[in-house]
Formats: C-alpha cells, structure tokens, sequence
C-alpha cells in the first residue's frame, strides 16, 4: 500500500520529528477531518507500505535523521514556484529550496522525486511572460536533478477565493501559450510534465494529463510492479494513488494565499500550538470519546518482472 503525507499539509517542513518519532514506534494515528472521533491506525513497517509519498515546499528539515528513513522506498514531489512573500509569506528562500532539492536527489535518486510548478497563478505582477521566464531559469538550475515536473493551474477553492481575492481563472489562451512554452523548455532539460487535473487539450508530445501520482510513475520509481487494488478514484480525471493520507488539514505553516487546506491562519497558528511531537496523533492526543480503528494494510508488491518491465523501468 502507499502511505500518503501531503495532500492536507507539509509535514517534512514542520512535523519532520513527529514524523521521524512515528517511524521509530511503528505508527501513526490519523483523525477523519469530516468525522473528528473516527480515528484510524496506520502500521508504518516496510513489509505493508509500499512507498511513503511526501509532498513539500522546505525539504531540509528531513536530512538529519534521514537513515530512519532507510528501510522504505520514498517519493518526493518538492513544490518550488518564483512567488514572493505576497504570496508564499512563510515559504524559505528559493535558493534554498533548489538546494535541498539538490541534496535529495542526490540521496534518492531522480527518478523518486518531482518538481511541482504549481499552482500557475496570472496577476499583473505574474504574468504569463514572467512565468515563462521563470519556468526556464528554474527548469536550467534542476536539470539532471529530477526528470519530471508536475504543472497544474489555480483552483478557485471557497477558500482560496477568501484569502486571495484578487485571484481570478487562467484562461484557455493563456494555458495554451504557457503549456507551449513550458513543454519546450522541459524538453530541451530533459523532464517530462504531468498535468495535474487540466484539460486534455494541454496534452503535447512531453505533456501527459496520467496524473502525477499514478501507478505508472511509482513503479517506474520504485522499480516494481504495484498490484494496486481497484477503487474509485478521489477525482474522475485523477488517477492518482492519493489514498491513506497522515496529515491534517489546517496545519501547514507557508500561509500560502492560494492554499485549498487551510482555512485561515489563525486556525492554523492554534492547530500547531496543539501538535505534540510524542503523539501518535499530528495535532493533539487521543480522547475518551475516540473510536480507533486499525486500517486494512497489505503489501502490493509484485516482484515478477519481464524484458518489457526492464525497459520501462530503466
């Protein structure tokens, strides 16, 4: 199974010891964010999860216990965007970030981590020809480092309309020309782009709309065959293996404008105040009133390959 911990906040960034302190004991307990006193059990032991995805804006915090992390196969999508602090208030230095991206490619390997250039915004002060230059200048600097970029444009979440209400839709014209221009430069640095949930008409010769998390990509990634169980997916046009996430919502630190998984800050600033880093739980402990359940887990590794997997996965 895949164990997920980035669609509801950026633990590497600001739970990595909780996280760390997780792998040691061997699980995790994760709170239903629609039904708060349902409580699921997640064994973190390499003989059920198959891969840990991480998703992240600040990847440094992970290095100094990383070892702990040395007897599970990862995936990494690092969020790097040319936002400033009017956007991105919390988010470190980019220099920073590219660096670390550096670093962890280095340990991982470049076919297990992803740059994620997204979300795509377009005000006056980003505009399409900023982006364009942007995605280049960034595109050059990770070259080698990373054979796949994730691409997706602004959502107009009830959220993200309250705390960015300047945003506005990226038209059709402006996704052709920047998908155009993007598609080029990542081609010429050698990465492919994911689309993230856009329209198939962005779909170019190094431009595929699979998905960013597919089962395609971690096998690739991990080197073996996923014998993933069939389900509905959590979004028609999304094939991700996005499933079994130990996050919260509420709870990331970057105060991005455009974020879909926080509310406000302020409930975000009260949320942290209440993480324990000895709890199983990210926020808070456990409560009287609790139901914990522990969640079916099996491994999906399928070991038996052919010439044709050698292929793909080389």
């Amino acid at each position: 199974m895949i164990i997920n911990t980035g669609s509801r906040t950026d633990i590497p960034a600001y739970y990595s010891r909780w996280f760390y302190n997780r792998i040691k004991e061997g699980y995790v307990l994760v709170r239903n964010p629609y039904y708060p006193a349902q409580v699921t059990k997640y064994e973190l032991n390499p003989d059920v999860v198959d891969v840990i995805v991480f998703c992240t804006k600040n990847p440094y915090p992970v290095f100094d216990q990383f070892s702990d992390l040395a007897a599970f196969d990862t995936f990494w999508f690092v969020t790097i965007t040319p936002y400033g602090k009017d956007m991105e208030p919390f988010v470190p230095d980019k220099m920073q970030v590219i660096q670390s991206f550096w670093k962890l490619s280095k340990l991982v390997g470049y076919k297990k981590i992803s740059w994620r250039y997204d979300p795509v915004l377009v005000t006056d002060k980003y505009s399409v020809e900023y982006h364009i230059s942007q995605f280049r200048r960034m595109s050059e600097m990770l070259k080698g480092y990373t054979d796949q970029c994730v691409v997706s444009f602004l959502d107009l979440y009830e959220k993200t309309k309250r705390n960015f209400r300047e945003a506005r839709d990226v038209t059709a014209i402006e996704q052709k020309y920047l998908i155009d221009a993007m598609s080029q430069t990542a081609a010429e640095n050698k990465m492919q782009i994911h689309l993230c949930c856009e329209d198939g008409g962005l779909i170019r010769e190094n431009v595929d709309s699979g998905g960013c998390l597919s089962k395609e990509i971690l096998e690739r990634a991990v080197g073996f065959r996923l014998d993933v169980p069939k389900k509905k997916p959590a979004r028609n046009e999304c094939s991700c293996l996005l499933g079994a996430d130990i996050g919260a919502y509420n709870t990331c630190g970057h105060g991005c404008l455009y974020c879909y998984a926080n509310y406000d800050r302020q409930t975000v600033i009260q949320n942290m105040k209440s993480h324990n880093v000895d709890s199983p739980l990210l926020i808070g402990n456990i409560q009287e009133n609790d139901v914990v359940k522990e969640a079916y887990q099996k491994s999906w590794k399928n070991r038996q390959m052919n010439i044709f997997d050698y292929v793909r996965y080389s």
